[in-house]
């Protein structure tokens, strides 16, 4: 493969992944949509994903989905794990954008500042933490502790999940999905890395198809997040979970670095910031009462 002018890579990667953070905010607005009429009782079920499958509006928002996938691994092919993923923060803010042109809903000031306080938050502790590094290609045994620690978390999560209702629900499977995205990306990584210096190669290695189940389980648990509780309740906590995932990941198996010392006050800081905007958030009127894009059907 020809190789990339190292100047223009990382704007290339920015600009990707600003455009996949805004389909898969259209991909979470049309999916909720289409989630909302699906009766409670399918939950955890694959009905629920036949039932969806059904509706053009769902289709619309796996589209987006796919869109997004794509040019998130055009960005990670361009820049670092610790670079991209942590520009997806960028879903929440499109998102709210995207409820606002599409439905006309009004949404309070408490409800606009606590989603700046979870931006905020998350990018304070991602700068402050500035990510670096990655140049360890990972081995399979890394990637057998890494798949083990992932999905015994989601595992507990989902698990957590299926004996509660409502928002606490989503919050959980919102969680797990991120994990399980964050996951899918680490693959993506280390599939476009494979793509570089394997390409004959690339479709029969495992990292390939082990992305492509990750990423299925992941639109899987979205799904039941989605039709679990509001998009205000699982979009935070997705976009949340995702990126500093993703830092764990690509230190755990990339090599990649954080910062310490001093650097860890401002962590706090940002860690208390997304704290205080998910609170804020799950005492909003949009929460208590049902959702943000009308009544269920």
């Amino acid at each position: 493969m020809a190789s990339r002018p190292e100047g223009r890579a990382p704007v290339i990667a920015v600009i990707l992944a600003i455009l996949a953070a805004a389909c898969n905010a259209l991909s979470s607005v049309l999916q909720r949509r289409a989630a909302r009429t699906a009766p409670e009782s399918d939950a955890f079920k694959l009905s629920l994903m036949w039932d969806m499958m059904r509706k053009p509006v769902w289709l619309g928002g796996i589209g987006a989905l796919i869109g997004g996938f794509l040019l998130q691994a055009s960005a990670l092919n361009f820049g670092t794990l610790a670079l991209v993923q942590p520009l997806l923060i960028t879903e929440l803010p499109f998102t709210m954008v995207i409820i606002w042109l599409m439905y006309r809903v009004k949404l309070n000031r408490n409800v606009w500042l606590a989603i700046i306080s979870v931006t905020v938050g998350l990018a304070v502790l991602l700068a402050s933490a500035r990510p670096g590094g990655g140049h360890k290609a990972p081995t399979p045994g890394d990637w057998a502790i890494i798949t083990v620690i992932c999905g015994g978390i989601a595992a507990y999560l989902i698990g957590m999940a299926r004996v509660t209702r409502g928002s606490h629900r989503a919050a959980l499977l919102g969680t797990a999905s991120g994990l399980g995205f964050a996951f899918t990306a680490a693959l993506m990584k280390e599939s476009t890395r494979l793509f570089d210096t394997e390409q004959a190669e690339v479709l029969t290695a495992w990292p390939v198809y082990a992305m492509v189940a990750a990423g299925i389980f992941s639109v899987y648990v979205l799904q039941n997040a989605l039709q679990s509780g509001n998009l205000v309740v699982v979009q935070p906590t997705l976009n949340v979970t995702d990126p500093v995932a993703s830092i764990a990941l690509g230190v755990g198996l990339f090599g990649e670095s954080i910062r310490l010392g001093a650097w860890v006050l401002l962590e706090l800081l940002g860690v208390a910031l997304i704290f205080f905007g998910s609170v804020r958030l799950a005492q909003s009127p949009q929460i208590r009462q049902d959702d943000l894009m009308g009544p269920k059907e």
